[in-house]
């Protein structure tokens, strides 16, 4: 699918793809750490190859500047979201190129197949206004509730304890960073790079908070004039 922009300096885009025919493209936790790697690494105006650092932790890498800055990621069994900001010229591009040629390649040596792992050219929204900047902390890191719950934005949560719980240990997203969890994967993130929504940890808690009470039937005051409601988004 084309474009209907260009990546321009200092504009936040929502960047997201999944794999062809739908397929699952994370298939154990080695498969989402690999990734997870990925995207520290191929976020870098040098060349890296992935075998050089494999033994290395983040922050015993040195891997120069970065190409873009990344706010939130999450990844789902067959989709991956990131929010990115384009900081260098084509820089999005250039780390998206890097980030999935490298999974690809690992993905097909790994489970010996062959062909595309991805569907297509990888997707972009443009996030064009601060209220949808905002909300897609909450989408992005809400995502693997429909995991447990695949109708909760329709019906409700059952029970939000438990969600809140799953969220917390689901490992391969940005959101452990966002609570204020001290992991070494912090550093994917340029969080400095982004509006401060959240002045501190317990901000973003009570935001996802508000998130999970959310209902699909225009009642709940976090639905009222989001987003989602204006640009027509799905939650």
């Amino acid at each position: 699918m084309e474009r209907k922009f260009d990546f321009s300096i200092d504009e936040y885009y929502h960047v997201y793809s999944r794999g062809v025919e739908r397929r699952e493209i994370f298939l154990n936790n080695g498969d989402r750490e690999r990734f997870m790697r990925l995207l520290y690494l191929s976020n870098s105006m040098k060349a890296i190859r992935y075998t050089d650092f494999k033994n290395l932790s983040y922050s015993q890498i040195n891997r120069g500047e970065s190409r873009t800055s990344i706010g939130a990621y999450c990844f789902m069994p067959n989709h991956f979201h990131l929010l990115l900001r384009e900081t260098t010229e084509s820089g999005i591009s250039s780390f998206m190129g890097k980030l999935l040629t490298a999974y690809s390649m690992y993905f097909n040596k790994k489970y010996k197949r062959t062909g595309s792992l991805f569907e297509g050219t990888f997707r972009a929204e443009h996030v064009d206004n601060d209220n949808y900047l905002k909300y897609l902390f909450a989408y992005i890191h809400l995502n693997p509730i429909k995991l447990i719950e695949p109708e909760w934005k329709e019906r409700g949560i059952t029970n939000k304890i438990a969600a809140k719980k799953y969220l917390e240990k689901y490992y391969h997203s940005s959101y452990e960073d966002h609570i204020g969890v001290k992991r070494e994967e912090g550093l994917i993130l340029a969080k400095d790079a982004f509006p401060e929504y959240f002045d501190t940890p317990h901000d973003f808690s009570d935001f996802i908070n508000d998130w999970l009470m959310y209902r699909d039937d225009g009642n709940s005051d976090v639905y009222k004039g989001s987003p989602c409601k204006l640009q027509g988004l799905p939650l």
